[in-house]
């Protein structure tokens, strides 16, 4: 989960830098088009006849959402600041986290419901809600993360049938297709320099995916949710670096809560998978 969050950091300043002079849903399909090229050897080895006709629907329906939200978020990218697109972002693992415990029925320890509210709190400090206008780029990147949780949710039920390669791929192929209309619409003729761009995005979002399949199918949405926020330590760094973005005092201020509550987090679920592996070695037949 770690190693997906910053991936997609690194997708988000290669969206940045990009900027918005071609349309976002093109740029979108552009995207999921070269990562469907990338994962070309893994579409050759997939056996399609195993795959159930259930599964196909939920790929599918998956798809759809996710084409949703990747687009708005490419609007959203090239309108407002890294620190605050990654900041509004945080809802995703409020909005993912509640769905888990909603219809997956998973677990809620009081420590996981603490860190995903510390986070949550923390974000409302960074965007200071009725203090400022919300612009039509704040609120794309809201949708967003709707529809990102909805798409999480989705892959969730599909680990436990399917594995993390085929949902990858399946993801990739599903989300081309429907952002296809409205790529073909709206389509102008893309510079080499921005395919390049795209290009590399494609790989670093397809390498964070896998990441992420991987990180939701070994552990509950509920303790794997909360690590993203350390993607906003991530932008701010970058987005100073990069783009001279520099975080005020309420953004340091909930960055602080965040991390402070994801390393507390950690601290404790590894502290509880200790005692259960004693536990279970105690009780285990001689």
């Amino acid at each position: 989960m770690l190693a997906g969050g910053l991936l997609f950091v690194a997708v988000t300043v290669l969206v940045r830098h990009l900027g918005s002079d071609m349309p976002a849903v093109q740029a979108a399909f552009i995207r999921y088009s070269i990562g469907v090229l990338l994962l070309l050897p893994l579409i050759w080895r997939m056996r399609w006849r195993g795959i159930r006709a259930g599964s196909f629907r939920l790929y599918c329906y998956r798809g759809v959402v996710h084409g949703v939200a990747v687009m708005l978020w490419f609007y959203a990218m090239a309108r407002i600041p890294l620190a605050e697109v990654t900041a509004i972002g945080f809802s995703t693992p409020v909005f993912t986290a509640l769905g888990a415990i909603l219809i997956f029925r998973e677990q809620v320890r009081a420590r996981r419901m603490l860190a995903i509210l510390a986070g949550f709190i923390g974000t409302l400090i960074i965007l200071r809600p009725g203090f400022q206008i919300i612009e039509a780029g704040s609120l794309a990147q809201l949708v967003a993360a709707f529809f990102f949780a909805g798409s999480f949710l989705l892959a969730k039920q599909m680990t436990r049938r399917e594995n993390s390669g085929d949902i990858l791929v399946m993801l990739s192929i599903f989300c081309t297709l429907a952002l296809l209309p409205g790529a073909v619409y709206y389509w102008r003729e893309p510079t080499l320099v921005e395919v390049g761009w795209l290009a590399l995005v494609a790989l670093f979002a397809t390498a964070g995916h896998y990441a992420l399949t991987r990180a939701i199918a070994h552990a509950p949405l509920t303790v794997t949710q909360p690590l993203s926020f350390l993607q906003l330590v991530w932008a701010i760094l970058f987005g100073y670096w990069l783009f001279d973005e520099i975080p005020d005092i309420w953004v340091i201020t909930g960055s602080l809560l965040i991390v402070g509550a994801i390393s507390y987090l950690t601290h404790r679920e590894a502290v509880a998978a200790r005692r259960e592996r004693i536990r279970a070695a105690a009780s285990a037949p001689v």
